[in-house]
């Protein structure tokens, strides 16, 4: 029985410039660098966008027309839809998937009760796991939909909220652990503030803390060598968020003592809530070795709020998997996650694979860009020659520790200002934009 009317989507190259179901530049088993394209990109579907996300904006209610919407009863939807996702990944070609442990079964009024419902579904996942050989990049804990969650969760400053937290928390890692997680998230959706007037800000964050180190604790007592991750976001639904981006994350993890432990999830769509670009962000948590997963999607400029939409920019990815190649992969365990919904408007079932495609092909391409930049070395020698005053003289006292500031104010108490100007050069940041730009298309045409 088939629940999706779509062929399999195979890699066709690019005979046809108008898109279709096929991919143009994924070929999952391609070698590129040295590593087969999956191995590379290592692309999950999103449980929670791509078969609950109703399609819903701040102004419109829900548009989306799924094929197991024939469900009455939540229980019954929630089990057929386990069906509806594995051959939508067969379809679509994808070895990951990742989940909230609230995407996958309705809640109950105990805990006992939602974590009996969350079990019937889970234990369908993995008898679906057994045949299909589907893995699990990452499984996370929903702690933000529910109105208990109204003032955070580890954050929160009801203390009964702070225990139950944990308590779902728990169970969440056992599923992990019984799906074979490669990763776990933290995704502080409401760990923030909305002000400061009633906020005991140090108390918060030490809560945080310590339900992650009680994550982490428990995790290894029940043998879950998942690879715990931390996921920035600046601000939405909280008007500030304790994670506000890569670099303040690491510094929160190094204050409390979880760097040993966690490394960054990041989000394209985040990075620019936060004032940076996605390579920004990537840069940062690869030259501080943090560097975990990746949440593929991205944003409108025009837009102020996270809108999860797919990736389509190719300058924005081939910058993002440039970071990756540098790095040598996703980190040792990680992805990159489909994070995103189809608009409002692409509102039929046949949408989800439209859209999925166009993020895969979107970031594949961005590869195959960013490995031929590596391979030819073209920006390791405008960076090499940027920085060669670095290589002698006074500039390599500076970087041999050698000079000091006596040193450095003698050096430099009598240098007219022609010398000084004649010290710097021309960045040739204009030509540099070009060169990229003439690695996409030329890449890309062949």
């Amino acid at each position: 029985m088939s629940y999706w009317d779509i062929d399999k989507i195979k890699y066709e190259g690019t005979k046809d410039l108008k898109s279709g179901n096929f991919f143009q530049y994924y070929n999952p088993d391609e070698v590129i660098g040295g590593k087969k394209m999956r191995d590379w990109l290592r692309f999950s579907v999103a449980y929670w966008h791509t078969f609950d996300q109703r399609l819903v904006d701040p102004f419109g209610d829900g548009t989306a027309i799924r094929p197991y919407d024939k469900y009455s009863d939540p229980m019954d939807q929630a089990l057929a839809k386990v069906d509806y996702a594995f051959e939508f990944y067969d379809k679509l070609g994808v070895d990951y998937l990742a989940f909230h442990d609230r995407d996958l079964a309705p809640e109950g009024d105990t805990l006992r009760e939602t974590n009996k419902n969350l079990d019937k579904v889970v234990d369908k996942i993995v008898e679906n796991q057994k045949t299909s050989g589907m893995k699990v990049l990452w499984n996370t804990s929903n702690m933000f939909t529910n109105p208990r969650f109204v003032s955070g969760a580890g954050t929160s400053p009801y203390a009964d909220i702070f225990a139950y937290s944990a308590a779902q928390l728990k169970h969440s890692l056992e599923i992990g652990k019984r799906v074979g997680s490669e990763n776990y998230v933290f995704w502080g959706g409401r760990e923030g503030y909305e002000s400061l007037w009633n906020t005991d800000m140090k108390m918060e964050q030490e809560h945080a803390a310590k339900l992650f180190h009680m994550a982490k604790d428990y995790a290894n007592e029940i043998g879950f060598d998942a690879q715990m991750l931390l996921e920035p976001k600046p601000k939405e639904p909280s008007t500030h968020q304790y994670d506000f981006d890569a670099a303040t994350t690491i510094s929160f993890m190094k204050e409390y003592g979880l760097d040993k432990d966690f490394k960054l999830n990041l989000e394209g769509n985040h990075a620019n809530l936060a004032g940076h670009t996605y390579q920004h962000e990537i840069r940062v948590a690869r030259e501080a070795g943090m560097l975990g997963s990746l949440d593929a999607n991205q944003g409108d400029k025009l837009i102020g709020w996270d809108i999860d939409e797919f990736p389509s920019d190719l300058y924005e990815a081939v910058g993002a998997m440039y970071e990756v190649v540098e790095a040598g992969g996703i980190g040792p365990r990680g992805g990159l996650n489909f994070d995103a919904k189809p608009r409002r408007s692409s509102f039929e079932a046949n949408d989800l694979f439209y859209s999925h495609i166009v993020g895969m092909d979107t970031f594949a391409a961005g590869l195959r860009v960013a490995n031929k930049m590596k391979e030819d070395g073209v920006l390791e020698d405008i960076v090499k020659e940027r920085y060669s005053s670095y290589n002698s003289g006074i500039g390599a006292d500076i970087e041999s520790g050698k000079a000091d500031m006596k040193t450095l104010e003698d050096y430099s108490l009598d240098k007219t200002q022609k010398e000084l100007r004649d010290a710097t050069s021309s960045d040739h940041l204009e030509r540099v934009k070009d060169t990229i730009n003439h690695y996409i298309i030329d890449t890309l045409s062949k």
